[in-house]
């Protein structure tokens, strides 16, 4: 799971809105009506019979054709676009009740993250789902044989949402499954109670029910939805649930995206900004209550500035924690509230917890120091408002990250670069903000994914296209070529064979070391070879086409 903090660079919205319309059902809901009290109440899961029909109806849609075309996929991305701006207000309130969320953080970090996702793609999905040559191909190849790399869609998806942040980690590989031309199956959480209710009632209304369905079901269901065949399943959540998921869509060689989490440290090293430090790690344990696969898990600090350190931890934590009671979020559920509460009874440490409002499943950000390795709070990625604090330089911060899996993020303080450099090239994770917490999520036209167990495949933006799309080659061989290519038929003449061969001597020497080897050598040597060699045949052909076609010149 993972978390989109707002992107900065935002192009106005009037300007690029001028053409989208909506097909507005005699069933929609007025704009930003107020949420009914039936939305949070658990409804009667999705039926396995329905699911056999969806599934079934979808992959009778997908054979049509009908997706692939560029209409409908932008039609179905602005009909999402009215979805959310429509009922902006329920929506909100929908995350209120699921997870205490600030109207704040519900605009920023779900819906303006969603609806710049969904610009981007009405923006380039004609660029993205062009034909590509391909530029490497040769003279042959490329420019007689037209080589290109066609991206199709995979056909019909499943996407399986978070609770975390349930209609931005749901809806977001949604768009970019429509932009590549997918029929999609989306399954929200359950956990989620509200969104989800809410989703299955947008969903059905705004977009197309040929080619988008929603359903919904715990694990017992969607174990059962699993066993159907997909061509692409994309899932965000934990890495335990994440392995039946993969084992699932192992038994139909089903590709994969799987966005995850880990204990993703913060390295606070001598040299950094410690109050900006300590302020941006608050904030992150802030944020949702912690509830977040991408936030701070740990923090390590060099022994040298610790004290100070905590200091500005302890008064960042406190500070966000206070004021309107209302900005703090709440722990999901009880079974997630009494885990954590658990780990902090567990732990040896010292606990420093902020003050903030009570009432169920209320957890304040907490700071915990004089933590040791073998501590109950570092047995597992926390997934909430608790903060350890090991003293550690960042040389054997990055030896103990090391030791475990690899996370999905790595949080660097510092200001000396040969110490962000000894970081960056010593581990391994899925992203990396230097200075800052989350940020990297959000770069525009950058991949997001995991590596290891916090995760594989990526998406946003094109790489959320390309990951709903297979490339297909596509190579065009004149005809008229088959005499010059007649040495590859049998009966085989060496001779004429080694004319076609890469040579031998090229410019490199056998036996030379690592160290004296010859460096920045390229294969312009054999492309200029083949090149000549090929301009040559071809002068050739041209000359004697009348022999080989029977048309005069």
């Amino acid at each position: 799971m993972s978390f989109c903090p707002s992107k900065l660079s935002v192009p106005p919205l009037s300007s690029r809105l001028s053409n989208i319309r909506i097909t507005v059902s005699a069933h929609n809901l007025p704009p930003n009506a107020p949420m009914s009290k039936e939305i949070t109440s658990r409804r009667p899961y999705t039926s396995e019979a329905e699911c056999l029909q969806y599934h079934k109806q979808l992959f009778n849609t997908f054979a049509t054709g009908k997706t692939k075309s560029i209409k409908w996929r932008k039609w179905q991305s602005k009909q999402m676009w009215w979805m959310l701006v429509d009922n902006e207000k329920v929506i909100t309130e929908a995350l209120a009740a699921d997870l205490g969320r600030h109207e704040f953080e519900a605009l920023t970090s779900d819906l303006h993250s969603l609806k710049t996702g969904i610009l981007e793609h009405l923006n380039h999905v004609e660029k993205w789902a062009a034909d590509e040559p391909v530029s490497s191909a040769g003279f042959l190849m490329g420019t007689l044989g037209k080589a290109r790399i066609r991206k199709e869609p995979l056909g019909v998806v499943l996407v399986i949402g978070a609770w975390n942040f349930p209609f931005l980690l749901t809806l977001q590989p949604v768009i970019a499954a429509i932009t590549a031309g997918c029929c999609v199956v989306v399954k929200p959480s359950e956990l989620s109670v509200a969104s989800q209710n809410l989703m299955q009632d947008l969903v059905g209304r705004y977009l197309d029910p040929e080619a988008i369905r929603l359903v919904t079901g715990g694990p017992q269901e969607t174990t059962k939805l699993l066993e159907l065949k997909f061509n692409h399943i994309f899932f965000t959540g934990s890495t335990k649930v994440a392995k039946f998921v993969a084992a699932a869509a192992a038994k139909h060689l089903t590709p994969t995206v799987l966005e995850l989490g880990g204990q993703g440290p913060a390295i606070v090293t001598a040299k950094a900004d410690l109050d900006l430090a300590a302020k941006r790690i608050a904030y992150a344990k802030f944020l949702n209550a912690g509830q977040i696969c991408l936030s701070v898990n740990h923090v390590f600090v060099d022994p040298e500035v610790h004290d100070t350190f905590v200091q500005r931890l302890h008064h960042w934590t406190q500070g966000f924690s206070g004021g309107e009671s209302s900005h703090m979020c709440k722990i999901v559920n009880k079974r997630n509230f009494e885990g954590l509460s658990g780990l902090l009874e567990e732990t040896s440490g010292t606990v420093f917890q902020a003050s903030g409002k009570g009432g169920d499943h209320m957890l304040s950000p907490t700071v915990v120091t004089d933590v040791g390795i073998n501590d109950s709070l570092l047995s597992e990625e926390l997934f909430g408002p608790i903060c350890p604090v090991i003293k550690a330089t960042y040389k054997d911060a990055v030896r103990q990250t090391n030791s475990g899996p690899h996370p999905l993020a790595i949080y660097i303080f510092s200001s000396d670069n040969s110490e962000i450099d000894h970081v960056l090239q010593n581990t391994i994770s899925g992203g990396v903000t230097i200075n800052d917490v989350l940020m990297h999520y959000g770069v525009p036209g950058a991949p997001f994914g995991g590596v290891g167990d916090s995760g594989q495949g990526y998406y946003h933006g094109k790489y959320g296209f390309m990951a709903f799309t297979h490339q297909r080659t596509i190579l065009e061989m004149p005809t008229w070529m088959d005499k010059l290519m007649g040495f590859r038929y049998p009966p085989y003449d060496i001779k004429n064979m080694r004319k076609f061969l890469a040579k031998n001597n090229l410019g490199f020497r056998r036996g030379e070391t690592m160290e004296d080897q010859v460096v920045g050598l390229s294969h312009s040597w054999i492309w200029a070879g083949i090149g000549v060699m090929f301009a040559s045949a071809i002068g050739i052909a041209v000359k004697n086409r009348h022999s080989i076609q029977g048309v005069p010149l």
